[in-house]
């Protein structure tokens, strides 16, 4: 097996097509095809099926084209650290929008402190989107929360965040002290997340708890649109304080939920060890410890370090 026929059938995969992945590499259609046959000869499987448009991958092709694009980028990466003489890569790491509001900037800063070599690909998106995203070999690492963490990853309890009715101060039935219980909060008018995000999964169960119904007005899932509404004194919302951090703030009121177990815990989830990059395994302890730093110096808001 050689390293241009993994670099073949990973090209043919993404484009779908023989031909617009021969012009693409540079070679004609019939090399290739036979580089990808003998590829399939090679593995005893058929990797590859044609449609009435192209190609599309088989069940064994699909498995085969993960494992190769790790591979791919081991190689990369080990040709990198070789030229340079020390650690150097490519890492993915995926953030959700109100985590990344926290952690993006300080786990950019203290990766390039350490690592300079290494580069950082940061995605941010929803957590559920995220998890896809990491079954699909696409990240190396994603901070997820609990509703979202799978066993065939390698997976770390990394934080737990309290929950905050949030709104501004002029939002009539917005709570005026440091705490409030969600039974107290019943005719406030909420805007939240739909119900195919997690948080929104997590409010759900503290109210069904507390025995009452929460009064969402609208389903928003954009961070930022969501904390617009908020900011002009539209409804209030319950988020993680981390949710805020980009607000001035004297234009929302955070008022902790006192309801016990109601917050959401935070997992670093990754590929298993072995399949993750030196430059990966590095970022892990590198993004853990930043963490903890900004738990620990108050930048986290309402958010405590996980002890097992």
């Amino acid at each position: 097996m050689e390293l241009r026929q993994l670099r073949y059938f990973i090209r043919v995969v993404e484009l779908g097509s023989m031909g617009r992945a021969a012009a693409d590499l540079g070679v004609v259609t019939s090399a290739l095809s036979q580089q990808i046959s003998r590829l399939e000869g090679e593995l005893s499987a058929r990797l590859l099926q044609r449609t009435t448009t192209g190609v599309v991958p088989t069940d064994a092709g699909v498995a085969f084209w993960r494992q190769a694009q790790l591979a791919l980028r081991h190689v990369d990466e080990a040709a990198r650290a070789a030229q340079h003489a020390r650690l150097s890569g490519h890492v993915s790491v995926g953030l959700a929008p109100s985590t990344a509001s926290v952690l993006a900037l300080p786990l950019m800063s203290g990766l390039r402190a350490r690592y300079p070599d290494i580069r950082l690909h940061l995605v941010e998106s929803l957590s559920g989107n995220l998890a896809a995203m990491l079954n699909a070999r696409q990240l190396d690492l994603a901070v997820l929360f609990e509703t979202e963490a799978a066993q065939r990853w390698s997976v770390t309890p990394l934080l737990d965040e309290r929950l905050f009715v949030v709104g501004s101060p002029q939002l009539t039935g917005m709570p005026r002290g440091k705490q409030v219980r969600l039974k107290e909060i019943g005719a406030l008018p909420l805007i939240m997340p739909s119900g195919t995000h997690g948080l929104r999964a997590i409010v759900a169960t503290a109210f069904a708890r507390a025995k009452c119904e929460p009064n969402i007005v609208a389903d928003i899932d954009g961070l930022a649109i969501l904390m617009d509404a908020v900011q002009a004194g539209l409804a209030a919302t319950i988020q993680p304080g981390a949710a805020t951090s980009r607000l001035p703030a004297d234009v929302v009121r955070l008022v902790q939920v006192a309801d016990a177990g109601v917050r959401r815990r935070n997992l670093l989830a990754s590929l298993s060890d072995d399949e993750l990059s030196p430059a990966a395994l590095a970022t892990r302890v590198v993004l853990t410890d930043v963490v903890r730093e900004l738990v620990a110096g108050s930048h986290w808001a309402g958010a405590s370090l996980h002890e097992s």
